[in-house]
């Protein structure tokens, strides 16, 4: 299976875990799913995963969402753009320490996503919009394993 049909794949798998119906008590933390298939991909494959497609699949997301266009197209390359700012430094740290700076940026991301609501006079959300960051930071080490052994596999 070439590696852009298993990239492609994942990324659409993604897009369809962050618009699956889940119960209200669960909305508040739903994972970011398609920012942490981009993050994995970016990292590992960055010539196939670049801003681009990050943005284009941020659209799609904003579409499927109903909201602002351009909304999630900023975040996930913002998002992107931090993480390539300490790639190498990502790259070799333990897992633990990802899952630290990944929680950080998302939380960043997420409070740059809450002051654009607020400039175009949304009605602000909590700061219980930083739960998405910290439960997609937990993922992280199983996110990343799923998909490097996806990767493997598919090498063979």
């Amino acid at each position: 299976m070439p590696r852009s049909l298993v990239i492609w794949s994942s990324l659409l798998l993604a897009l369809v875990l962050a618009i699956m119906p889940l119960p209200n008590f669960m909305q508040i933390g739903r994972p970011l799913w398609v920012l942490l298939v981009f993050t994995f991909w970016f990292l590992e494959a960055p010539k196939q995963v670049g801003l681009e497609l990050a943005w284009c699949f941020g659209l799609a997301q904003d579409v499927l969402y109903g909201a602002t266009l351009g909304e999630h197209g900023i975040i996930f390359v913002l998002a992107l753009t931090f993480i390539s700012l300490m790639r190498s430094q990502f790259q070799l740290a333990p897992m633990w320490r990802q899952s630290l700076a990944l929680v950080i940026i998302y939380a960043t991301v997420l409070l740059l996503q809450l002051w654009l609501n607020v400039l175009i006079e949304r009605r602000p959300q909590s700061l219980t919009l930083l739960l998405p960051a910290l439960i997609s930071s937990l993922l992280w080490p199983w996110v990343r394993l799923g998909l490097s052994s996806l990767a493997r596999w598919r090498m063979v």
